[in-house]
């Protein structure tokens, strides 16, 4: 495994880490989380990342299931959760949701009970909140550090503007910025990692913890000839997910991409995986698994990354086309 420091911070992270979104409570239960996750700290992954919103607050609850009967020294991984969404689904009231103090306190303080730890490695703001004072975030991420309750403090696809205005007010306050982003990055999903927050990493010296990099399952080649059953994009209450993924367009760049990766021995899934870490600005790409095989295949990734010469990398433009246009100066 290899191991990458988080932006400017001391904190390494594995270059390949383990989340549970849509999986755990979703597709898997107790048993296959508990071997999935062994099977990624055998292998070195040390970022294990969950969301107060995954499945309801269940997939935390079977994660810290898991770390419980694991018992590994707690000094050798690192856990994440994300506030903004809330757990309650549609029956949440006001302050059960947000990014408002009341509810970033309470989430952690649930999300430690529910992961069963005595602090939180990373804590993120899942989304950015428009009704919050950003100033009210920073103090209140602060606070929780300096109660102990998390180490550090992040943002989730947050904008290049909004993150700038957070390290300016923690500036101003002499307090703790954000140093990492959790964004999707992906072969189809390339503005915001490599045109908008170049500022933020060459200035600001974040960290990213990139989500979806096989794009839900795309890149894998296993919808090329139709959506199999059982699969997230057949999961009852992501349809947005299906809607947003599955055009011929990108079935097509993904069905030649597959030749590339055969021509260079190996799995579309892998190539994919290794492109997202040939970026220096990710930090660590967040693998998702349902099945054994697939997380063992998906960790073959660092062995295709010393094949990404320049001109692969081109080639790989060539056939996807999504090439993000950088801006003039």
């Amino acid at each position: 495994m290899e191991y990458r420091r988080m932006g400017r911070t001391g904190l390494q992270l594995s270059a390949l880490s383990f989340g549970s979104w849509v999986t755990f409570a979703k597709q898997v239960d107790d048993g296959l989380s508990d071997r999935l996750m062994g099977i990624a700290y055998d292998a070195g992954v040390n970022f294990f990342d969950n969301a107060e919103v995954y499945a309801g607050g269940e997939s935390e609850k079977m994660m810290g299931r898991v770390l419980k009967a694991k018992n590994w020294d707690r000094t050798s991984f690192v856990v994440s959760s994300k506030v903004f969404f809330g757990w309650r689904g549609k029956d949440k009231k006001p302050n059960q949701h947000g990014l408002g103090r009341k509810h970033i306190v309470e989430a952690c303080h649930e999300a430690l009970k529910r992961l069963q730890v005595d602090y939180l490695d990373l804590y993120y703001c899942h989304r950015p909140d428009k009704n919050v004072p950003i100033e009210e975030v920073v103090r209140t991420m602060n606070t929780l550090i300096e109660q102990g309750k998390i180490l550090y403090w992040g943002t989730s696809e947050w904008s290049a503007a909004e993150i700038v205005e957070a390290h300016a007010i923690a500036a101003r306050l002499n307090l703790e910025a954000p140093v990492v982003e959790q964004p999707e990055y992906n072969l189809f999903n390339r503005q915001k990692v490599e045109v908008d927050y170049l500022p933020i990493f060459h200035n600001l010296g974040m960290g990213t913890t990139i989500w979806s990099p096989l794009a839900s399952g795309l890149l894998t080649g296993k919808y090329n000839d139709g959506i199999p059953e059982g699969s997230r994009l057949t999961l009852e209450g992501y349809g947005w997910l299906k809607d947003k993924s599955y055009t011929e367009q990108k079935l097509n760049a993904v069905r030649n991409l597959g030749k590339l990766a055969n021509d260079l021995g190996a799995s579309l899934a892998t190539l994919s995986i290794a492109w997202t870490i040939a970026n220096p600005h990710v930090s660590t790409a967040i693998l998702g698994a349902t099945k054994e095989s697939q997380l063992q295949e998906n960790f073959k990734a660092l062995e295709v990354l010393p094949k990404l010469t320049a001109n692969v990398l081109d080639e790989i433009n060539n056939i996807m086309g999504t090439k993000p246009v950088l801006p003039e100066y």
